[in-house]
């Protein structure tokens, strides 16, 4: 489209099967292409960052002469993988992920091409609707009438199987990314007519792989987040996190690392046990496991909220190394704590689960079991008749329930 627009001759290369020496036999074609008519060569380069840095020098002349008209594709960061010099004469544009509204509109525009055409139709020509739904229109008598709601099962007669249901799962599944979407339609429509809706979904869940990248901005990503979060002293946000790097990565005990990183950078000085407990917290991790009912009942809520990879890390609380990622959002609106005389308020967890609480605070009761019988018998047998010194501070802090149960717990 770019080529045509500007009359630029079009040729394209990946850098997964070519080298150095393609590359430089297109440029100095495209040169003397120049030179005899005026017109410009346009390169698409797919995986552009598979070319080394040394090797992406080759473009430099080109580039900077206009002899050639470069457009590179990227899944990496190119703060990263991308030559300097050849970054600062380029500009970067970022193709976001799809939305599931948009992932949808693709999936029911593949279910339209499937279906018979009607003869009203041209074969090129997508529906705006599902058949059913054009039919029943099409059948009313009065045009003012309105359709009655089709049945889910029918929206697409020659592919039952795609019910709304499955497709809104579908568009959630693919976290933005077409291809995965049109895969999994199509294990949907492969799938017996007679499998049930909910296996189906457990089927297209078991087969989505997760989109973390070892190598990828995801590992610094929740790095980031996480450590943020606990200089924030967000607990909650904390354990989120740590439960997502745990079940993408399987290595737990990087936790207990940055906290090792936190004592030293963030606490310092202001307390001098910080860095020998969290020294001691690795050792210890590395021959038993340590246990605390407070923090395991916290992680298994936030590993359950932790399951579901797609949701990207908020920009507020990436990490920003390069002038190019803060150029493109990273960390901004974040608040250095250090940098204020008084604490301030940022948001350490994703949309989707502010304001949710995984880490409970210290002394909290509320999820506790309070039962009258069992604790009478206590004072009896095991207290000599006396009764506990905690009745006063659950007197004043909950009342049993009809059922004579409230959810309480004291420590001692």
């Amino acid at each position: 489209m770019l080529a045509s627009h500007t009359d630029a001759t079009f040729t394209e290369l990946s850098a997964t099967s070519s080298g150095t020496a393609d590359v430089r036999a297109i440029f100095e074609a495209a040169k003397a292409a120049l030179k005899l008519s005026g017109r410009r060569t346009m390169l698409f380069m797919d995986e552009i960052q598979r070319f080394n840095k040394a090797q992406q020098d080759i473009f430099l002349p080109y580039v900077e002469n206009g002899w050639i008209q470069l457009v590179g594709a990227t899944t990496e960061n190119p703060s990263f993988k991308l030559n300097g010099a050849l970054l600062s004469r380029c500009r970067v544009f970022v193709l976001e992920k799809l939305t599931d509204e948009q992932i949808e509109t693709i999936l029911k525009q593949a279910l339209c091409r499937l279906e018979p055409i009607p003869s009203s139709q041209t074969p090129n020509q997508i529906p705006s609707t599902p058949p059913s739904l054009s039919n029943s229109t099409a059948a009313s008598p009065n045009p003012d009438d309105k359709p009655m709601a089709p049945n889910e099962d029918s929206l697409w007669p020659s592919n039952p199987q795609a019910t709304p249901k499955i497709l809104a799962s579908i568009s959630s599944l693919a976290a933005g990314d077409a291809r995965t979407a049109l895969s999994l339609l199509e294990l949907v429509l492969g799938a017996p007519p007679t499998i049930g809706e909910d296996k189906l979904l457990e089927s297209l869940k078991r087969s989505v792989s997760s989109r973390y990248d070892r190598s990828g901005d995801d590992r610094y990503d929740m790095i980031s987040a996480m450590h943020k979060s606990i200089r924030g002293s967000d607990g909650s946000a904390a354990m989120y996190w740590l439960a997502r790097f745990d079940i993408l990565v399987g290595w737990r005990i990087y936790g207990v690392l940055t906290l090792i990183v936190v004592a030293s950078e963030d606490v310092g000085l202001a307390d001098n046990s910080a860095l020998p407990l969290a020294i001691a917290t690795y050792s210890a991790c590395q021959t038993i496991a340590p246990k605390s009912t407070r923090s395991y009942e916290a992680y298994k809520k936030a590993e359950e909220a932790a399951q579901d990879s797609t949701i990207p890390v908020p920009m507020n609380i990436r990490n920003a190394p390069t002038g190019l990622m803060k150029e493109l959002g990273y960390g901004e609106g974040y608040l250095y704590n250090p940098a204020f005389a008084h604490p301030v308020h940022n948001e350490f967890l994703p949309i989707e689960f502010q304001g949710r609480v995984f880490l409970s605070p210290e002394g909290d009761t509320s999820e506790k079991i309070w039962d009258e019988r069992l604790l009478m018998r206590w004072e009896m047998r095991g207290n000599g008749g006396k009764e506990w010194e905690g009745r006063k501070l659950h007197d004043r802090e909950g009342k049993p329930n009809e059922q004579g149960q409230v959810k309480y717990e004291w420590s001692c």
